[in-house]
């Protein structure tokens, strides 16, 4: 249950590695116009194919501009080694509305959060992974279908927003990759839906709830974003989302 991650992961969120100035360089202009022309042709959970022309990097992730069929957009990736004129495809992209970022001091109109890769799968396999069958604990599962909302999150977009989503409810699909349940009048859970950065702990997310869930299942887990908490005896989550009510779709 122990799940302490780097101090290092919640300083990303106000510790900007690019300067203001050149993040407002590109102009708002281009991020309104990538809005109009490409928000309604992405379904939520789908792929995003481009050409790299611009990226801010905010370690360990990078805020991309893409060139694509349908216009210009930006999208929030997991850091990796990209450079201007790269063609790139964003995997289980989730638009977010108005997105501030406070680290680059900017508004996004709309920006699609997403990874790299299409799977990142344990050794059970993508297909055993988001069909039910049980998962080892702290594997890695293949990408799968994030919740539907307004209020719904993948795990990494959760994680890279965590500083203004506290307090608030967001709903959150994923595989249950470990269960301790009944510890201190709680079941908790191990999400993951393929999405994150296993190296800094990203793609992983510790949900409380009464509601009962058994390794393998496919839930969606609907509860309210906490951050730095600590439970005693020694155990600290960066992020939690606690009390939530599990579904099943």
């Amino acid at each position: 249950m122990r799940h302490i991650a780097g101090v290092g992961l919640l300083a990303l969120f106000t510790v900007a590695c690019a300067s203001p100035e050149e993040g407002a360089a590109s102009g708002d202009a281009a991020t309104a116009s990538a809005s109009a022309s490409s928000a309604g042709s992405i379904v939520p959970g789908g792929t995003i194919t481009g050409t790299v022309r611009e990226l801010i990097p905010v370690e360990p992730y990078v805020y991309l501009r893409l060139e694509t069929a349908s216009g210009e957009l930006w999208t929030a990736v997991a850091e990796a080694p990209i450079t201007s004129g790269d063609s790139v495809t964003i995997y289980n992209a989730l638009p977010m509305q108005q997105f501030e970022s406070k680290t680059l001091e900017r508004t996004f109109d709309v920006i699609y959060f997403g990874a790299l890769e299409p799977t990142a799968v344990g050794a059970h396999g993508a297909t055993a992974m988001t069909t039910g069958a049980p998962v080892a604990a702290d594997a890695q599962v293949g990408v799968i279908a994030p919740a539907r909302g307004e209020n719904a999150r993948t795990i990494s977009a959760l994680w890279l927003q965590s500083d203004r989503l506290v307090g608030t409810t967001v709903a959150v699909r994923g595989v249950v990759v470990k269960y301790n349940g009944g510890v201190m009048g709680k079941n908790w859970i191990h999400l993951q839906d393929g999405s994150g950065d296993p190296s800094i702990g990203t793609h992983d997310l510790v949900a409380t709830s009464l509601d009962a869930a058994a390794v393998g299942d496919t839930i969606t887990v609907t509860g309210t974003v906490r951050t730095n908490v600590d439970v005693g005896a020694g155990y600290t989550y960066l992020l939690l989302l606690e009390d939530g009510k599990v579904s099943r779709p």
